[in-house]
C-alpha cells in the first residue's frame, strides 16, 4: 500500500512535538492516569489539558491517548471515542507510521558502529541496480538524513480518494514493490527523476528508508522487522511494541483508526497493511524507547550525534531545505534543513529544541518527542476520521498552547 500522506509543514511539527508534551485523561482519570507529582512545585496544567484534547467539531479527530514526563511529572490520559463512545485506555496500541524511520536509523546506526555499512558509501555499491543510471551517487548517510534527492514513494501516482484506501487498507507491499513502483513509469506517469543532487538540500523522503530497509536486509541477511526485534525490541523489553509485517491483525487493547467514506460514515481501518517497516506500540514503550535512545544506550555517542547532527554544505553551513513542507523560516519560505538521521529538531517559543518524529498512517496521527537532557518528553496518537494527509490537526494546535500554559498554583 502506498503512503498516502504529505508533509507537514514545521510549525505543525512544531504543534505536533508540544502535543507529544502532553496528555489528558477523557472523563474521571484512574489513579493511573493523574498527575505523578515529585518533589517541586507542579508544571503541567491538568485542566488545560483536559479541555485540549477533547475532540471538536472540525478537528478531524476521534480521539487521542497521550504520555507526558515535564518537570519531574508524569501523566497520562485519553478521551474518549466519538465514534464508539466507548473509552480508549491510555496504553492502547497504536500504528506508528513513519517513527518507525527512527528505528530504522537506529538499527542502520547500529551496523555502521560494527562497521558492516560505511555511511560514505554510496547505494550504488550495496544494491547496484536498484536505481536508474540516470541517478548520481547517494550515500546512505544521504538517504537518512532525507538529502537523497530522491522522488518520494508513489511520486506523480494519481491521488486517491478515501473510498479507495479504505478499500486497500489491507494492502501490503515489501520494500521490492514499493521502490519499483516509485522508480517505474506507470501508465501515463513517467518514470519519476531526482529532485536535486544528493546532498545539496533536504526534503522528506520515505522511499530513502524504504532502500535503508532493503539495505538492512541485504546486509544482515535478516528481515528488518527480525533486526528490529533483536536490536530494540527485546534488549529494551518493549513488550508492547512489534513489526506485524503483512499480518493485520491489531493487538489489543488499542486505539482505533478511522477513514471517512464518500456516504460520510466513519470506517475502522485500525487493521491495515502497508510495508515491512510499518510498527506498532504504545505510548510507555515509545516513551521507553526515546528515553533509551538519548541516553546512549542503543548507540555509540558518534553514531547518536548522527540522529542530532543536521547537515551542512561544502562552504560548513546548514543545507537549505528544499520546499516549504517542512523546516519553514517565520514567513513560510524553506528555511535551514532541521532533520538529523532519522530525528528532527523542533524550536518552541521559548527556545526549547524538541527531538523527535511524527508519524501518520490510515487513520492516525501520532508523534514522539523529547529534549536532549530528557526534561520534558512525550508521546501521543491522535486517532483520526479524514484523509489527513499529514496534515497538523487543530487538536496538536491546542495541546501546544496547553502544554506551553503555566500551571495553576
Amino acid at each position: 500500500m502506498g503512503k498516502f500522506v504529505r508533509r507537514v509543514s514545521a510549525l505543525g511539527l512544531a504543534c505536533a512535538a508540544a502535543v507529544g508534551t502532553t496528555a489528558v485523561a477523557g472523563g474521571q482519570a484512574s489513579a493511573s492516569e493523574r498527575v505523578s507529582a515529585q518533589a517541586g512545585p507542579q508544571t503541567l496544567d491538568t485542566a488545560a489539558l483536559q479541555a485540549a484534547i477533547e475532540p471538536q467539531p472540525g478537528d478531524g479527530a476521534a480521539g487521542a491517548i497521550a504520555r507526558v514526563v515535564k518537570g519531574g511529572q508524569v501523566w497520562q490520559g485519553s478521551s474518549g471515542d466519538t465514534v464508539t463512545g466507548r473509552h480508549t485506555p491510555v496504553n492502547a496500541h497504536f500504528h506508528i507510521g513513519s517513527i518507525s524511520k527512527t528505528f530504522e536509523s537506529v538499527v542502520a546506526l547500529q551496523l555502521a558502529a560494527e562497521g558492516r555499512i560505511d555511511l560514505d558509501q554510496t547505494v550504488q555499491h550495496y544494491l547496484p541496480g536498484l536505481l536508474p543510471d540516470t541517478f548520481a551517487p547517494i550515500t546512505v548517510r544521504e538517504l537518512l538524513n532525507m538529502t537523497s534527492g530522491l522522488p518520494d514513494v508513489d511520486q506523480g501516482a494519481p491521488e486517491h480518494t478515501a473510498d479507495y484506501w479504505i478499500a486497500h487498507r489491507s494492502d501490503y507491499r515489501t520494500f521490492d514493490q514499493v521502490i519499483q513502483d516509485t522508480l517505474r513509469p506507470v501508465g501515463p506517469r513517467p518514470a519519476p527523476g531526482p529532485a536535486f543532487a544528493p546532498g545539496t538540500a533536504q526534503q522528506y523522503n520515505s522511499l530513502g528508508f524504504r532502500i535503508a530497509g532493503k539495505l538492512i536486509e541485504q546486509i544482515t541477511g535478516n528481515s528488518f522487522g527480525d533486526e528490529v526485534t533483536k536490536r530494540i525490541i527485546k534488549p529494551l523489553h518493549l513488550s508492547q511494541t512489534s513489526v506485524p509485517g503483512d499480518d493485520t491483525r491489531m493487538p489489543r487493547p488499542y486505539l482505533h483508526g478511522y477513514m471517512t467514506s464518500s456516504e460520510g460514515e466513519p470506517v475502522d481501518v485500525s487493521e491495515q497493511g502497508g510495508n515491512p517497516s510499518n510498527m506498532i506500540s504504545t505510548p510507555a514503550d515509545l516513551d521507553h524507547f526515546i528515553t533509551a535512545l538519548f541516553q546512549g544506550r542503543l548507540l555509540p555517542a558518534a553514531q547518536l550525534d548522527e540522529m542530532f547532527r543536521l547537515p551542512k554544505g561544502d562552504d560548513g553551513k546548514v543545507i537549505k531545505y528544499f520546499d516549504a513542507s517542512n523546516c519553514t523560516d517565520s514567513k513560510g519560505n524553506p528555511g535551514p534543513a532541521c532533520f538529523g538521521a532519522g530525528l528532527m529538531g523542533n524550536p518552541l517559543p521559548d527556545g526549547t529544541v524538541l527531538w523527535g518524529k511524527t508519524g501518520h498512517d490510515l487513520g492516525y496521527a501520532n508523534g514522539v518527542f523529547a529534549t536532549r537532557d530528557l526534561s520534558m518528553k512525550g508521546v501521543f496518537s491522535v486517532s483520526t476520521t479524514d484523509l489527513n494527509n499529514g496534515r497538523p490537526t487543530a487538536l496538536s494546535g491546542r495541546l501546544l498552547m496547553a502544554v506551553l500554559k503555566p500551571a495553576a498554583h
